[in-house]
Order: C-alpha cells, then structure tokens, then sequence
C-alpha cells in the first residue's frame, strides 16, 4: 500500500509488551482506543499496520498490530510514528472543534490586520491547548488556544484571529508585551 500523501500523525509507538509483538501506544486521539477506527495506520517508512487488538493500559493503549508476531519486531517499531490519511478522519466535528493538523500552517492575524507568525504546533501540557507561532522575524510564541485569545478560526482561508491582549502578546494599553507567555495530537475543541 502507498505511503499516505496527506497524513495526520495520530500516534507513537513505545516499548514491546510481552513477547506476542504487542507494542505500547502513546495516542494523539480524543478517545485513545478509538485509534483502530481510522482503517491500516502507516509508519514513516511507509509500512501499514492493521490493528488486530486493542486496550487501554493507564496513559497508553497496549496494541497487538496483525502484521506484528513476536517481540523483536515489535522492538522494531519503538518510536515509529503512526499516520493515517486525512480523509479517513470523521468530518463530523462539532462547533469550534479541529483537528491540530488543520490547524498547521494557518496565518495568526491580529486585530490591526498584522500576521504575528504561522501556527507551528498544537501542544498540550494539560491545562488545555496552546498554539505555537512562528515569526516571519524567526523564533517563536505560544499562545493559548482559548476563545479570547483565539475569536476566529477560517480554516478555508487558511487563517485564525488572535485577540493581542488575551493571547498575552500585548498589554492592555496597546504595548506589546515583553514576554509572551511561554505556557502550554489528538482532536480537540477550544475552552
């Protein structure tokens, strides 16, 4: 099978678990064991994996992959990043809900019109999801991807609207402000 062209990362593999080839799976998923839903998953080298088994572990999934039988190809895998195409993800999202990589690429503007960098990431430290900007000018901000700071997402233009107060890169007085705030792939919605 082809290796996907438009893909979303949807999980790492970690450690083997046993020695039937089950490997440890840190999901980018809203529901980690939904991660078999989304059809064969594909590594970077281009291999597609079909999940055979599936089951929660604490933080983790324990997945048994039908390609996989014993633990030296399990150990293979370790740190290998799971894919699927784009359009085998549910188009269904609710208001405000995206997917992080559509949100990739998309031109921060602010109030006056200004581009105050490119979303380069989508991370979350677990106080909600925070956008990573990076500057024309080189370097990069984050954000927090909340309402206020964050009023507007057209992704068919390829931009969001940033809120300079609310997503701490202005004071309220108009200034910017010195220091950003450096707080904080699975799907998600905005607070």
């Amino acid at each position: 099978m082809a290796k996907p062209t438009d893909r979303v990362r949807m999980a790492v593999i970690g450690a083997p678990h046993g020695i039937a080839g089950a490997v440890r799976v840190k999901t980018f998923t809203a529901e980690p064991t939904a991660l078999g839903n989304y059809g064969p998953l594909h590594t970077e080298d281009g291999r597609a994996l079909t999940v055979e088994e599936l089951r929660p572990a604490g933080s983790v999934v324990i997945v048994r992959f039908a390609e996989i039988k014993n633990r030296s190809e399990a150990e293979a895998l370790r740190g290998m990043t799971l894919h699927v195409e784009r359009s085998a993800l549910p188009d269904d999202l609710q208001e405000d809900e995206y997917y992080h990589a559509d949100l990739l690429g998309l031109a921060a503007i602010d109030e006056r019109g200004a581009c105050v960098g490119r979303v380069a990431a989508v991370h979350d430290f677990g106080a909600g999801d925070v956008l990573e900007l990076r500057r024309d000018s080189g370097g990069s901000v984050m954000i927090p991807f909340t309402r206020a700071a964050v009023p507007e997402v057209d992704i068919a233009a390829g931009v969001l609207r940033v809120d300079s107060v609310a997503a701490g890169l202005a004071e309220a007085g108009g200034e910017e402000a010195e220091d950003a705030p450096r707080a904080a792939e699975k799907t998600g919605g905005r607070p």
